[in-house]
């Protein structure tokens, strides 16, 4: 079993390298003028592993669209989970239920796939 947090922040850098065929905005609804701190130099995946997981967060953006925003504002956008909670008015700890939630979904999609 793969870590998916660590996937996840590889693909990240991927997608924040412009290489994602993903629809997302470079910025996540509300998180206007943020930008990534400082994580130029960040390991990436391949484009094959990237291509899969745009696809896995295409079906989890169409599934659980809160999930998603979480992923791209804390994996591309670079924002801390507390950031994001406050920009959201809730507690550190929901956001982190729903990014685990988030990487459940995208573990289980990448499992049916292959």
């Amino acid at each position: 079993m793969r870590d998916m947090y660590d996937v996840m922040e590889r693909w990240g850098a991927w997608a924040a390298a412009e290489s994602s065929g993903v629809d997302w905005q470079p910025i996540a609804a509300g998180f206007k003028g943020l930008l990534p701190h400082g994580k130029k130099a960040r390991l990436q995946c391949d484009d094959d592993e990237g291509i899969m997981i745009d696809g896995c967060l295409t079906r989890l953006k169409k599934a659980k669209p809160d999930e998603y925003q979480i992923v791209i504002a804390h994996f591309v956008v670079g924002m801390s989970l507390r950031t994001i909670a406050k920009k959201r008015k809730c507690s550190d700890g929901l956001i982190r239920k729903n990014l685990q939630t988030a990487l459940g979904f995208i573990e289980g999609t990448l499992a049916a796939i292959n």
